[in-house]
């Protein structure tokens, strides 16, 4: 039985691969850019290949009956009709907590959609906040400033290790018992932005400050920091007015965080209790003292 995992070299992808690598299955490693493949362990087969380009993917598809798909939602249906014709017969999804809420109906849901219509048997893994996302949106202004912008940093949050990510997809792929479900959750316990600064400087051993701004503040920070944090600021901010509230329909509404922040941590798939924010961020010190590469989230 032959695996292929797209978004191979992402960081959920490269723990992925590296958990079936572990499992001695037969694995192929879909990715845009093999140069970005090294650190995969060995005896993984690397395939470039793209999701935009589904007609390229022939060779990537052959011979596989498993396979791990990355959320692109253009091609999506091409890419599953593809698969199925290939010979592929369970699908798991990364997909997102926001699909439940109908915040996310554009990118996610999607694929699910796709997914669910082609009768294969699938499985829809839907985390909550990612724990490495801050890297990306709290890492220069603590590196700088040692301070963390936030609408409200008293608001509760759940971040969700990307090592349990990849241990729910890794357990929905290769174990019976998963196909027909959806599996929404979030990381272990609730922690506010205030909290989880704190932890972050308890571990640094240096003050780390939260910092209330306003949504304008916040995407203009976004924006002028590049990378994720602008290609994501309309999304991050865009779902609240200028006094920090929600909205819908132009009116503001309170956040639901009973709702949001579902209780459920990966231990539902994985049968193994969650890992913690601050696991997360011991990981991750030296990537937040001086940017450096964390190689187990993709960038080794």
């Amino acid at each position: 039985m032959t695996y292929l995992v797209t978004g191979a070299t992402g960081s959920i992808g490269r723990r992925v691969v590296r958990e079936l690598a572990g499992r001695g299955v037969a694995l192929r490693a879909l990715t845009r850019d093999p140069g970005r493949a090294r650190g995969l362990p060995e005896g993984v087969e690397v395939v470039a290949g793209d999701l935009a380009e589904p007609e390229g993917l022939a060779g990537a598809l052959a011979g596989v009956e498993r396979l791990v798909l990355f959320p692109y939602p253009d091609t999506a249906a091409e890419v599953v009709a593809r698969a199925k014709a290939a010979g592929v017969r369970r699908i798991v999804v990364l997909s997102s907590a926001a699909v439940t809420s109908g915040y996310d109906t554009t990118f996610h849901l999607p694929v699910e959609r796709a997914v669910e219509a082609s009768g294969l048997e699938w499985t829809f893994v839907r985390p909550g906040e990612f724990a490495g996302n801050k890297l990306e949106l709290w890492g220069p202004s603590v590196r700088g400033e040692r301070v963390v912008r936030d609408l409200d940093p008293d608001a509760p949050g759940s971040p969700v290790h990307p090592q349990d990510v990849a241990d729910a997809i890794v357990t929905a792929l290769v174990q019976d018992g998963h196909a027909g479900r959806a599996y929404t959750f979030n990381g272990a316990g609730r922690l506010s932005v205030r909290q989880q600064v704190a932890i972050l400087s308890r571990l640094l051993g240096e003050e780390v400050r939260p910092l209330a701004v306003t949504p304008q503040e916040l995407r203009e920070h976004y924006l002028a920091q590049g990378g994720f944090a602008a290609a994501a600021a309309d999304f991050l901010v865009g779902d609240v007015d200028y006094d920090g509230n929600g909205t819908e329909g132009g009116e503001p509404v309170e956040t639901d965080w009973d709702e949001v922040l579902v209780p459920e941590t990966a231990e539902i798939v994985t049968g193994r209790p969650a890992r913690t924010f601050e696991e997360w961020a011991r990981e991750h010190l030296e990537a937040f003292r001086t940017g450096a590469p964390t190689p187990s989230d993709g960038t080794g």
